[in-house]
């Protein structure tokens, strides 16, 4: 069997579920194979009740008490009830498990496994996993792995072809024994059967080090290859100061911050200097960046050239446009712009692209559609991106092609730090906008646990009662098997429906709804038609809405602090007071720890840096932690020390053997040929 084999060819997998696989992008036996475990779970002896951990995932050997009582309010249906052991006695609620009325009697005894939590001195446990005695007799002592579901497909059926492609597929060592043996690794057959079936903690961390390893060796010799290329090129689009952009400056109602001038300045060298510009610009949320954009754009429409602006998401490229418009209009700036995206209708596009091509559209902002074999643009001299950890290296060259190597600008709000930024952007100039503006109120935190939620809603309910709006952020989409308490977007919704009053309008927003309805709920939200967002990290970029007063965040120990930073840039847009709760799922002194430098500053550089510092052994795994440079398996935060040794290590392999054409390194140079693609997800970098 071939890696590149469709998943079909797996024994057990028919056309009906290879249709659930490929909702997680599943589409071969290499996507399989690279289907990392979320998370993994122990799986120890059934425990006393007195005995117990809190916040960790237990056995607990039980008697129900007394028969479950079941009542639905408005679409959702609870279950609840008390068991016991001879150590005391604890409380079970179910949601949405109907299925379970035929199943829990009372005097029977199960095995129940889930996280105890106490809440107003009981100790409770929602939704917990039952197992008969046999099918927890195979699991005991055994390291789990847990895999990211979707509706329909079980961790067992993903367990069950994982198997049969690791039996099937053969994996090729590429690197040279003495690079092995100074890192201290694995194989790469072996570390693909111990990421996914590991025998101890220790086996499954040699290989998550081996294809971590893999994951940033690869990409960063694809990009020092990508810098060698970019370095001091003669660009064939010369430009001269003119005066729009400095009137416009002087035009603002506002005065640029000191940092803004000064990256202003840095790009402006760049467009005169008469060499290809290669510059990311990097700056916290609501540090101005937009304004730097649009003045680049200016500089290059009145030399005579076009310009274009990508953007990861069809509303935030539409928000721009509109933005772009407005200042157009108001200032009579000479900017002829088109906005182009995937849900233009075929005819609208035919008029866009003429447009382009015969150059009357000066400014092209849109999405992926910039990129699409069918736009010719007549003098594209410059390429903005923004928010470059959504675009990678392989689109960003893409779009810079389309102009015959442009000038190209990226811009990121992701505040990664410094001494990571320079070596995971080796291919691009470095700008900090380091300066708020002066007029924006400070966002006021607080990191609280569970039981604050009925004060939060209250909370909710006053600041809706005042014409604002409120997100909602939930780390999954659906009920998931094994995700244990944690919250997820479609259940919380209903839950909040009941809790808060009728009148506030409560919706839900996912990656995994169709773009049709993702933009109608966006639209509205924007609107002010929806009060309540419930949201996974989709609204993370792309969605301005300055009404939004309040961000809640569920299982906020689930994400990353610089996401949590990003994802709290959402509110505190307007000229009202905002706040930010962040509601952590354990009480665990480690997660509340690194929630609250949160609560010390809104500066998301410290807030990474702080990060950085706090990254412990139980985060490696869980939902991405970074938020920024989403590889498959290896974490720019977790592993900032592997990075930065192998950064070295690439940089000496340049040095001594450029093409890598010698004995030592040819095979690497196959390797890289062959697969590089195949090892990265670009579309998320």
């Amino acid at each position: 069997m071939d890696y590149s084999d469709d998943i079909t060819k797996l024994k057990g997998i028919g056309d009906k579920t290879a249709k659930l696989f490929c909702r997680l992008d599943i589409y071969t036996v290499r996507d399989l194979l690279h289907h990392f475990p979320r998370n993994y779970e122990l799986f120890g002896p059934p425990v006393k009740i007195a005995d117990a951990p809190l916040e960790e995932p237990v056995t607990l050997e039980l008697t129900l008490l007394s028969g479950f009582q079941w009542k639905k309010i408005r679409q959702l249906t609870i279950g609840t009830g008390f068991a016991a052991d001879d150590t005391g006695r604890i409380a079970i609620t179910y949601f949405n498990a109907p299925y379970l009325k035929n199943v829990l009697k009372s005097g029977g005894v199960y095995l129940v496994r889930g996280k105890l939590k106490r809440e107003r001195g009981v100790l409770r446990m929602d939704q917990p996993k039952l197992f008969t005695y046999e099918e927890y007799a195979k699991k005991t002592g055994s390291l789990q792995p847990c895999y990211g579901l979707t509706a329909g497909l079980t961790n067992n059926a993903v367990m069950k072809a994982m198997k049969q492609a690791l039996e099937a597929a053969d994996e090729e060592e590429y690197l040279p024994g003495s690079i092995c043996e100074e890192y201290g690794l694995i194989s790469r057959k072996q570390a693909f059967k111990d990421i996914h079936f590991p025998k101890n903690y220790e086996d499954m961390l040699k290989a998550r080090k081996r294809l971590s390893f893999d994951e940033f060796f690869l990409f960063l010799l694809s990009l020092r290859k990508l810098k060698e290329v970019n370095e001091e090129q003669i660009s064939i689009y010369p430009m001269i100061e003119t005066a729009d952009a400095s009137r416009l400056i002087e035009a603002l109602p506002y005065q640029l911050t000191g940092a803004q001038l000064r990256v202003w300045e840095e790009i402006k060298a760049d467009l005169l200097s008469g060499k290809v510009m290669n510059r990311l610009v990097q700056g916290d949320v609501g540090s101005g960046k937009t304004i730097l954009a649009f003045l680049s754009l200016i500089m290059a429409v009145s030399n005579g050239y076009q310009g274009a602006l990508m953007a990861p998401t069809e509303i935030l490229a539409q928000q721009h446009y509109e933005q772009l418009l407005s200042m157009i209009t108001k200032y009579n700036l000479p900017l002829k712009p088109v906005l182009l995206t995937g849900s233009v209708t075929a005819a609208g596009k035919k008029k866009i692209y003429e447009k382009i091509e015969s150059g009357e559209a000066n400014v092209i902002i849109g999405t992926h559609a910039l990129i699409q074999e069918k736009v010719n643009y007549r003098n594209l001299a410059l390429v903005i991106t923004d928010e470059q950890h959504r675009f990678g290296v392989k689109q960003r060259e893409s779009l810079s092609d389309k102009g015959n190597h442009a000038h190209v600008l990226v811009m990121s709000a992701t505040p990664i730090p410094r001494t990571l930024a320079i070596i995971l952007y080796g291919d691009l100039h470095l700008s900090m906008v380091d300066e708020l503006p002066s007029n924006r109120l400070p966002i006021k935190n607080c990191v609280v646990n569970t039981g604050y939620r009925k004060k939060a809603y209250e909370f909710i309910s006053k600041e809706v009662s005042m014409g604002h709006q409120v997100y909602v952020i939930c780390p999954m989409v659906d009920e998931n098997e094994n995700a244990g308490d944690i919250e997820n977007v479609v259940e919380y919704s209903k839950k909040l429906r009941n809790e808060l009053p009728e009148k506030i309008h409560v919706e839900f927003l996912h990656g995994k709804m169709k773009a049709v309805e993702k933009r109608r709920i966006m639209e509205e939200y924007s609107a002010g038609n929806i009060d309540v967002l419930v949201s996974t990290t989709v609204i993370e970029v792309g969605i301005n809405v300055p009404n939004a007063t309040v961000m809640m965040v569920e299982n906020a120990e689930r994400f990353g602090l610089a996401q949590l930073h990003q994802l709290r840039g959402r509110i505190g847009r307007g000229n009202a007071q905002s706040y930010c709760i962040f509601v952590s799922g354990t009480d665990k002194e480690h997660s509340m720890e690194r929630l609250k430098i949160l609560n010390k500053s809104n500066d998301g550089f410290f807030i990474a840096e702080e990060d950085l510092k706090l990254r412990g052994p139980g985060d490696l795994f869980g939902i991405r932690q970074s938020g920024a440079m989403e590889f498959k398996i290896a974490d720019i935060y977790q592993d900032s020390g592997l990075l930065k040794k192998i950064s070295v290590t690439v940089d000496d392999i340049i040095r001594e053997d450029e093409n890598l054409e010698t004995e030592k390194y040819v095979s690497i140079k196959r390797y890289l040929e062959q697969n590089q693609a195949n090892f990265i997800d670009f579309r998320t970098i």
